[in-house]
């Protein structure tokens, strides 16, 4: 358990802007900022909602919204 939230913080302090990414609850979208504790995630074309870092759950491969 130590170990997967090594890997988590790891996956939340390399964040950055243009990231694709999937959070705990669901939510699917692209990083479009980043501060110390919270980021913005544009979920559909000019919606974007402010979430928490520590809820990104995975970061997933370039293009994989558009799949979607």
């Amino acid at each position: 358990q130590v170990k997967r939230q090594k890997e988590h913080k790891a996956l939340v302090d390399s964040l950055k802007k243009g990231d694709e990414v999937q959070t705990a609850g669901g939510l699917m979208g692209k990083v479009t900022d980043v501060t110390d504790n919270f980021c913005k995630l544009e979920i559909a074309e000019g919606l974007e909602v402010k979430i928490r870092r520590n809820s990104v759950e995975s970061v997933m491969p370039k293009g994989s919204l558009e799949e979607l």
